[in-house]
């Protein structure tokens, strides 16, 4: 296995053990009425919301049936041996867009998920099958296992090739998915839901317990699919409907009935790793540049005005608040495409997508929270945004949400602004002099929409409007940059004890043409 390949399988892996192992992985239980949810009629996404809604009113129960030991004490290469055998998946051979392939159970992937697929809208289950496997060096006897169920699926599509079909979207783990676009490869990933993130209650991780997928017909340009929800505090009827193309679009709907009242509610989460990025590149001896799947929260609010968060990796654990009403949009994005700026020719970090989340009704008020955990290693998945609403989720009520999320390479929203494109930081005043409590940030700022920046730099018309919550800025210049022939902005600071949110924005002749470029100093 090469090197790319044990990174991207350990994030991935890391990812769901930190789900599904360390903060519970939940049970799969059905009551005999479950069985069939169309036996009597045609399938419809009404009936999930039904059984959602019956399931919340029952007693949470947890599954203890184990996976048998065989399975259970595979390790992580044992596991990785085990391949889908794709000519004998569900759908190969049938001229169809998409195909599926299934991952078996074993080593963490210790709860099963049921897969249902709909055709001429009736339901059948993918019963397990060891055909479906190839199960490599592994002395395993699957004679004895008795409808064993699967972890979860994947589709493929040819999105880069005609003749190829490529990696699509994957679910695997708690409520984690993630999808591609043409050129990608698999960085962050998204979660159905995410309960008490950040609380020292500890974390709920959801879990999809079951799908129903849509069989596509010959010539479908979208996939439908449906999944239940469980956990101890809510279930959730959800629909997905995934477009794959240069930016793929999953839109979701999610149908929410909360068995208890929620402290914390975070809708449409994302999840991602940043490792270090040009801030804070001397926090790390390591050979390349940088190292993240994202590099920054971008949120367009409800006031039209789009912030510039760039993701941090400190020794604290750092909660950023984007208080909202009806947020247009917010994404976790990878807008560093240049490949000498990551130098790992495995790992591609510069082909891996941006999340833009798109609400389709008003959220109401609430607020974009990002939450960045300090680590020390990439497979670690350490940085969590998702939208919180203001309103109290409580027992035995219903809520809705609908959102698409674009997997993409740029934000497809068009507007005028400057945009930021890096930011680094050091030493404040004199480098190299001692003891010196200031520090020095410079932020890059593209400007697509100035005609003459430079002129406009040297007689005063393009500004830098600076500030900072606590502390002084001490020192601000705005200057031409000969490489990016755009504007970069130097400024000192001096912090003092507390937290501050230290803002930039550039003007001309009064008004505002960038992004708000918004950044957390912690003491």
């Amino acid at each position: 296995m090469t090197r790319r390949m044990r990174k991207a399988a350990a994030g991935w892996l890391f990812l769901v053990v930190l789900a599904g192992v360390f903060f519970g992985s939940w049970y799969y239980w059905r009551s005999p009425k479950d069985v069939e949810i169309a036996e009597d009629g045609l399938f419809s996404k009404d009936l999930i919301i039904t059984r959602a809604r019956e399931m919340a009113k029952r007693v949470y129960s947890e599954n203890k049936t184990p996976l048998p030991d065989e399975l259970k004490k595979l390790d992580y290469d044992q596991y990785r041996d085990i391949r889908f055998v794709r000519e004998n998946g569900p759908w190969y051979g049938k001229n169809r867009p998409f195909e599926m392939q299934l991952f078996h159970l074993g080593s963490i992937f210790e709860k099963p998920v049921r897969i249902n697929e709909i055709f001429k809208g009736k339901v059948k289950e993918i019963k397990y099958s060891s055909d479906f496997f190839d199960y490599g060096k592994n002395k395993i006897d699957t004679s004895k296992f008795n409808n064993l169920g699967y972890a979860g699926f994947r589709l493929h599509y040819p999105l880069n090739k005609s003749d190829y079909y490529d990696e699509l979207i994957s679910f695997l783990g708690a409520s984690y998915f993630r999808a591609l676009a043409q050129g990608q490869k698999y960085g962050l990933s998204a979660r159905g839901l995410a309960i008490n993130t950040a609380l020292q209650i500890g974390e709920e991780f959801p879990v999809f317990r079951e799908f129903w997928i849509e069989k596509p017909t010959k010539n479908a340009a979208e996939i439908k699919m449906y999944a239940l929800l469980d956990s101890p505090s809510v279930v959730g009827a959800y629909s997905f409907i995934i477009q794959p193309g240069l930016s793929t679009t999953v839109d979701v709907e999610a149908v929410l009935f909360p068995r208890k009242n929620i402290e914390k509610l975070g809708i449409a989460p994302l999840t991602s790793m940043f490792l270090f990025g040009e801030n804070n590149k001397y926090n790390f001896d390591d050979y390349r540049p940088e190292v993240h799947d994202s590099d920054g929260l971008l949120v367009w609010n409800g006031n039209d005005e789009w912030l510039w968060r760039p993701l941090d990796n400190s020794k604290h654990l750092r909660i950023s608040s984007f208080v909202d009403n009806n947020p247009k949009g917010f994404g976790l994005m990878q807008r560093d495409r240049n490949p000498e700026h990551y130098r790992d020719f495995e790992a591609y970090y510069e082909q891996r997508p941006s999340v833009w989340v798109e609400p389709l009704e008003g959220w109401g008020k609430g607020l974009v929270q990002l939450v960045e955990i300090p680590s020390q290693q990439e497979i670690h998945d350490n940085i969590v945004a998702f939208f919180v609403p203001e309103r109290k989720i409580k027992e035995g009520k219903e809520y809705r949400f609908s959102y698409r999320l674009h997997w993409t390479n740029r934000v497809p929203v068009r507007n005028n602004l400057a945009r930021v494109t890096a930011t680094y930081t050091g030493i404040g005043g004199v480098s190299g002099a001692l003891q010196q409590n200031k520090r020095k940030f410079v932020i890059d700022f593209s400007a697509p929409n100035l005609k003459n920046i430079q002129k406009l730099i040297e007689d005063g018309s393009l500004k830098a409007d600076v500030s900072a919550s606590d502390g002084k800025i001490l020192g601000t210049r705005i200057m031409f940059n000969p490489l990016t022939k755009a504007p970069t902005v130097y400024l000192d600071f001096q912090p003092e004890d507390g937290v501050s949110e230290l803002r930039v924005v550039l003007r001309y002749l009064g008004n505002p043409v960038s992004e708000v470029w918004s950044y957390q100093w912690l003491p």
